[in-house]
């Protein structure tokens, strides 16, 4: 093997093992801590009663059921 290929292997080597280290290392928490989990069920229960409220108003109730007789009458 010529003193060039030999260098080129070690290299490969040398960034294989420090990839598969690198790998394998501690890792870093990504995920969100006790805390934003409350606040992030918060604002959901919070988006989710306002979405209740309009779909079961009176006015969207009436489009809704304006939207179905016409889709009904139109297949007649």
């Amino acid at each position: 093997m010529s003193k060039t290929t030999a260098r080129v292997v070690r290299t490969v080597r040398a960034g294989l093992l420090a990839l598969v280290r690198g790998a394998q290392g501690p890792r870093r928490d990504a995920g969100m801590v006790t805390s934003e989990y409350a606040m992030g069920i918060v604002a959901a229960v919070g988006f989710a009663v306002l979405l209740y409220q309009v779909v079961t108003s009176d006015v969207v109730a009436e489009q809704l059921q304006a939207l179905v007789k016409r889709a009904l009458s139109a297949g007649a």
